[in-house]
């Protein structure tokens, strides 16, 4: 009982310190001005893109706007955790717009598989994230794999780059398939919106550009916007110990120690979207994303004091930690396939 009060209490008191040093305070004026900024870009973007016309030149503005569409989709995320607006309605007006209208990736049906992930982050039976869908993320999973994640998972780790060209696909596909479903809420709007996007988004391709040209734009585009996409996310968790069914961790070692700060400097702030704070993010995740750099000092100190490993790495090494995690939980099906061809 007593070991029980004194971790339970280990958040009350570093949440204190934050709130304190008035880290939990709303920044409305950067808000303004980073939604301003974003949206005033990603329409020069388009306007470049009219103003430019049939040509292969159109390249470059696909690739600028896999950029752009990742910055919305992070703004997106900020909304969804009430980092911008206090309350749920204009959060999800916002962050419809920005999601279902902006991007063409359901706003609802993203909002709902994060708030399970953050609930329990790297749990293999309760965090979406690390569903055995594509990917094994464990031994276990490994061993029980069947189909394409057995398939793949021999060699996940070199297939993991080129998959994430997938991911923008997998982002709308997955949007499409819970509107289409009942029980999301919302449904009709959400729906309408992104019928919206994706009716706009064509029309301007198939507009402005030659049929052969807007494929490859439209190529180019989802495929970059795909690994941007993952790249932002996949350093935060990936390499990560993986909790299972009896497994049992108060609120703060349970974040802590599933996940992974990522060095860098400014750039990598605003390429990650402060989501390289992503120890702090999961402790707070109603900050505002420029307090998370402040809160850092903070949690890492805390932790020091009460004996929690707080893990922290340079941007290219978080990927080699990834991808090592991916490539030694695939070994079981390596195995299988070489006793199998000695048999």
């Amino acid at each position: 009982m007593t070991a029980n009060l004194r971790t339970g209490s280990d958040f009350a008191r570093l949440s204190r310190r934050v709130s304190e040093a008035g880290l939990l305070d709303r920044r409305p004026g950067y808000y303004v001005f980073r939604i301003g900024l974003v949206a005033t870009l990603f329409a020069g973007g388009w306007i470049a893109f009219f103003a430019i016309g049939d040509s292969w030149w159109q390249l470059g503005i696909a690739v600028f706007q896999a950029v752009m569409f990742g910055q919305i989709a992070l703004l997106s995320h900020d909304l969804a955790h009430r980092q911008v607006f206090r309350t749920r309605h204009p959060s999800e007006i916002a962050g419809r717009i920005a999601g279902n209208l902006g991007v063409g990736m359901s706003y609802g049906w993203w909002m709902d598989k994060h708030t399970r992930h953050h609930a329990n982050p790297n749990h293999e039976d309760l965090d979406p994230d690390v569903d055995p869908d594509i990917l094994v993320w464990s031994k276990e999973q490994a061993r029980a794999s069947k189909g394409l994640p057995r398939f793949i998972g021999r060699y996940q780790a070199f297939l993991f780059f080129p998959l994430l060209t997938l991911e923008g696909l997998n982002l709308h596909f997955s949007g499409i398939r819970a509107v289409w479903k009942p029980g999301l809420r919302r449904r009709g709007l959400e729906a309408a919106l992104l019928l919206t996007h994706f009716a706009l988004y064509f029309s301007a391709l198939f507009v402005v550009l030659s049929p052969g040209k807007a494929l490859v734009f439209f190529i180019v585009h989802k495929a970059l916007w795909g690994v941007y996409m993952g790249s932002i996310f996949a350093p935060n968790h990936k390499g990560m110990p993986i909790l299972s069914g009896d497994t049992e961790l108060d609120f703060l070692r349970k974040q802590v120690l599933t996940s992974r700060n990522v060095r860098g400097g400014r750039v990598v702030d605003v390429a990650l979207g402060g989501l390289n704070y992503q120890i702090e993010h999961h402790l707070f995740p109603s900050m505002p994303s420029p307090h998370l750099r402040r809160a850092r000092p903070i949690v890492q100190e805390y932790c020091a004091e009460i004996g929690v490993p707080y893990h922290e790495t340079g941007l290219l090494e978080s990927y080699a930690l990834a991808l090592r995690s991916l490539h030694e939980a695939g070994e079981p099906i390596r195995a299988n396939h070489r006793d199998a061809a000695t048999a």
